[in-house]
């Protein structure tokens, strides 16, 4: 009985935390996709560098935005597939190629004008740690290091890049009473 009352709490706290959020950021390889890249050859010969995106993260994204949620990403690797990507979902902060990504935190918090306690991150590795550690609301994904499982408020049932980017969005958006709108939309 001890541990469904501690499970019961455990999910309260996320959902309050869940309730304060403003903005979304999130790690990108790993997260806001599988962590693959892929190499194939330009019309020049050169390899290019691209990702796959899950198509319900971005819708996801989107209702987000729609929603009044400001959003974006820090990644420390760069790459145009990912700027065009986060453009087309209406990205609020685009930061790439930036492995220190607490120094861009404190940034964008200072540019958005908001606290720790109204953040959301969503990482997967090492790198995320930092911000992990400072978010309001910290999320893993579910094949996302042990150590930053460890670290996270709340970590995901989907992958990174196969749905953990949705699941988040879902969980912000109910807590803030704002997914009936959402579903409203398509007759639900």
């Amino acid at each position: 009985m001890a541990k469904t009352s501690s499970a019961a709490a455990k999910q309260r706290a996320i959902k309050q935390r869940a309730a304060r959020i403003q903005l979304l950021l999130m790690d990108v390889d790993g997260v806001w996709t599988d962590g693959s890249l892929y190499y194939v050859p330009s019309a020049g010969g050169a390899l290019v560098e691209t990702k796959g995106f899950d198509s319900q993260d971005g819708i996801g994204l989107r209702w987000a935005v729609d929603a009044g949620l400001v959003t974006g990403i820090i990644s420390g690797r760069l790459s145009p597939a990912v700027q065009e990507r986060g453009r087309m979902l209406g990205l609020s902060y685009i930061y790439q190629d930036h492995l220190n990504k607490l120094e861009i935190y404190e940034q964008i918090l200072a540019h958005a004008r908001l606290t720790d306690s109204q953040v959301c991150f969503i990482g997967d590795d090492l790198t995320d740690l930092p911000v992990l550690r400072r978010a309001g609301l910290a999320v893993a994904v579910a094949n996302g290091r042990p150590e930053v499982k460890k670290q996270a408020r709340y970590v995901t049932t989907a992958r990174g890049g196969r749905g953990a980017v949705r699941e988040t969005i879902e969980l912000i958006l109910k807590a803030q009473n704002k997914w009936r709108a959402v579903v409203g939309k398509y007759g639900l």
